[in-house]
């Protein structure tokens, strides 16, 4: 099932060429996002090398991935086999040259153009010529992503949404750049995921987070000013427009810095005032208060349950 926006962008088509094959994947962060990318290829059948520039962090996510499908196994989604066999496709390097058989290469590094830019200048001279490369970022411009790489028509925005192996949706957002194999190779890599895309134009913060992270940025701003306490605000919207979690505590969830460096990117790109980062955001983020990850967000996760800190 695809959703399929239709505007008036001109998208490179070569309809004659044959569509890639993706057998092997490499992923380029070991955070959360990559390790979630790296167990549903695995469990895919895909053959998968992951790298991150820390080994300690490459452990962690072989250490995550084993948990997450232990939990899939006690939910019968998956055997104890389906889990072993997994585990096994995933190869683990801080070397890019461990990627030079990879018929794509998933990029989900921290959401900085700066840093994306550096990765792909030191990622591509390792790279296969027919070798497509795919962002997971949740905002930045894939035109601009791919024009700093040697293959722009190879190149396309692949953002899927957090928790991986939880979340169907994948974005598909192609670069003005971008052909038409490239797309189909990555629309028929998602089905074999088990996942639905939605196909977007190539905006800032594309579909999901051009609407999201606007609602937990005004969210923050009823915070600042007053209008309610945290508890108030995430109870509100619980309860009252039954989302299945608060404004608040998603913004913990997702990272109050990718929060705010999506609003950047919208604000930055769209020159609209309404698109404004909190001031209170910019101060959460300052002070190192990035929510889970950090334990201290919009509620302090060191206390059970967790607590409000305003």
């Amino acid at each position: 099932m695809n959703v399929t926006m239709d505007a008036p962008a001109i998208h490179a088509a070569t309809l004659d060429t044959a569509v890639p094959l993706v057998q092997t994947v490499g992923i380029i962060g070991a955070g959360q996002m990559g390790t979630g990318i790296a167990h549903v290829c695995a469990l895919a059948g895909l053959n998968v090398h992951l790298s991150d520039v820390k080994s300690d962090a490459l452990a962690k996510a072989m250490d995550a991935m084993g948990r997450n499908m232990d939990r899939q196994v006690n939910r019968g989604t998956i055997s104890a086999e389906d889990k072993l066999l997994g585990l096994s496709h995933v190869e683990t390097s801080t070397d890019f040259a461990a990627f030079d058989d990879c018929d794509l290469v998933i990029e989900a590094a921290t959401e900085k153009e700066e840093v994306k830019h550096a990765i792909f200048r030191a990622l591509t001279p390792h790279l296969k010529p027919s070798c497509l490369i795919a962002s997971n970022t949740s905002s930045i411009s894939i035109t601009r992503l791919g024009a700093a790489t040697d293959r722009p028509e190879k190149f396309i925005g692949m953002h899927f949404m957090n928790p991986v192996p939880v979340m169907k949706l994948v974005e598909v957002i192609r670069g003005i750049a971008t052909d038409e194999p490239t797309f189909q190779a990555v629309q028929a890599l998602a089905v074999r995921l088990a996942k639905i895309t939605a196909v977007s134009e190539d905006f800032p913060a594309f579909i999901v987070n051009r609407i999201l992270v606007p609602m937990i940025n005004e969210a923050v701003y009823a915070l600042y000013e007053g209008v309610g306490s945290v508890a108030a605000i995430d109870t509100s919207m619980k309860l009252g427009a039954n989302h299945p979690m608060g404004p608040l505590e998603l913004a913990d969830f997702i990272g109050l810095d990718t929060c705010l460096s999506i609003m950047q990117v919208l604000y930055e790109g769209l020159s609209d005032s309404k698109y404004r980062p909190c001031p209170l955001l910019v101060k959460y983020v300052e002070a190192g208060w990035l929510g889970r990850k950090t334990n201290r967000g919009f509620y302090d996760y060191t206390q059970t349950p967790p607590r409000p800190t305003r």
